[in-house]
């Protein structure tokens, strides 16, 4: 199984009484609420793509942190993952680390990127029976304004009209996705369950 989760970081003591009011009494709490709530998830051959900001501690911190998530783990990094640039960063957890990646989910193209991209690489490609083809996974925004106008973005995109190469009229595909944390409890998840998770959030469900 692969998952997909955004924007913990671990050891970010502000995440709790700042920016995200996260709630949690300590660092301490969070850590390991987090570890709990990923190990009870994620197996040991699953696939884990973090979508960056793992890591807010030192290089040290993080080494360990790596050490206790299971799954075969997978980084888009982020622009507060600091510890990369350290010496002593212990990268074999990381089947790979990259700024950028498309990979292939169930028959489906998925778009891997910390920051979100409003307009993708196959962005418009829709199945036979019109269902998306692509999906863009991104984080960076948290819970903040910054998303609630890339909601806005798609909610008008996928309300304008075009025309594709056979001449026909459709609406404009969007399937943009922020993987969130705090939006699924901190537990990572696979596409299908972020795809639901997205559409009843927005839906105030």
């Amino acid at each position: 199984m692969r998952y997909y989760i955004a924007d913990l970081h671990f050891f970010h003591a502000a995440m709790n009484d700042r920016m995200d009011r996260r709630g949690f009494s300590s660092v301490e709490e969070m850590n390991e609420y987090m570890i709990a709530k990923w190990n009870k998830k994620v197996r040991r051959n699953d696939e884990v793509v973090i979508l960056g900001d793992l890591s807010w501690g030192s290089v040290e911190e993080t080494n360990a942190l790596l050490k206790q998530l299971n799954g075969r783990l997978y980084l888009i990094q982020g622009n507060h993952d600091h510890f990369l640039s350290k010496r002593k960063v212990d990268l074999s957890r990381f089947i790979w680390v990259k700024p950028y990646e498309e990979i292939s989910d169930d028959r489906r193209k998925v778009v891997l990127c910390h920051y979100p991209i409003i307009c993708y690489n196959g962005q418009y490609r829709l199945n036979k029976d019109g269902n998306p083809k692509t999906y863009m996974l991104y984080g960076h925004v948290h819970d903040t304004i910054d998303q609630k106008l890339i909601e806005q973005f798609q909610e008008i995109t996928r309300r304008t009209m075009t025309v594709n190469a056979q001449e026909e009229a459709r609406y404009i595909p969007c399937n943009m996705i922020n993987c969130f944390c705090k939006y699924s409890d901190y537990e990572p998840l696979s596409l299908d369950e972020w795809i639901i998770l997205d559409e009843k959030r927005r839906s105030g469900e």
